[in-house]
């Protein structure tokens, strides 16, 4: 009888918001497949947990993923977990769960937090309906693509970003957006130097034009203000 795949999320930084239900299920799986063993070897060192691990990540996502399934099929049971966060959410994950289920093979959520839904919620900015665009694209071309599809967009868009490619993003969405769209930058969510920075594209651009980015950032942005509706006709105006 096949075993099952278990996605487990882990703490973005803060272990005190590891929930029992996960600590629980990489102790009772056979094997943990992690984004980076050194990091998880650390979350199962707290837990006083000792787990066989392999490496499952971006750049070996076909070998390593027929051979997570092929154990799995054969009976075991596997823990999928990213360095933070829920797997599978603008991470390689997405793939071994895809592949998964195409093979008849049981997934199983283990939830918890996602950065991008924790920033969301404390952002000051509408929750009903959103956008989450992940990572941009390196690609300058593919990129200045992407911001151009959300030309319009009245729903509240959510990005990741890394320090070094911050400045240069908010630059982006500045000139595309323009500087007065709200935006809420969530910095190192759940750690020591959590912050929250409520702000618009035209303050943030200036700023880390000027100040080095540093930790990992979630950008909540505005969607696009509604047209102002239109005055009815009056009789002079056909005068």
């Amino acid at each position: 009888m096949a075993g099952t795949l278990y996605i487990v999320a882990t703490p973005l930084g803060n272990l005190q918001d590891l929930t029992p239900r996960a600590a629980a299920t990489f102790g009772s799986v056979d094997f943990i497949a992690a984004e980076d063993t050194r990091v998880t070897l650390k979350l199962l060192n707290h837990l006083g947990l000792k787990k066989p691990m392999v490496s499952y990540y971006e750049h070996n996502l076909k070998e390593r993923g027929q051979m997570i399934l092929a154990r799995i099929a054969a009976g075991e049971n596997c823990a999928l977990c990213s360095d933070a966060g829920m797997p599978a959410i603008s991470d390689p994950g997405e793939v071994i769960v895809r592949d998964a289920l195409a093979a008849g093979i049981r997934v199983v959520p283990v939830p918890a937090a996602a950065a991008c839904v924790t920033a969301l919620a404390v952002s000051g900015l509408p929750t009903g309906r959103f956008v989450f665009e992940g990572f941009l694209p390196t690609n300058r071309r593919q990129k200045a693509e992407r911001i151009a599809e959300l030309q319009g967009e009245k729903r509240t868009i959510l990005f990741y970003e890394a320090p070094h490619k911050l400045p240069g993003t908010l630059r982006d969405l500045c000139e595309a957006f323009g500087p007065d769209r709200p935006l809420t930058i969530a910095r190192e969510l759940t750690k020591l130097h959590e912050e929250i920075r409520p702000t618009t594209l035209g303050e943030a651009a200036a700023y880390y034009a000027e100040n080095t980015p540093r930790g990992e950032f979630v950008l909540v942005m505005g969607g696009a203000p509604d047209e102002p509706e239109a005055a009815p006709a009056t009789p002079e105006d056909g005068a």
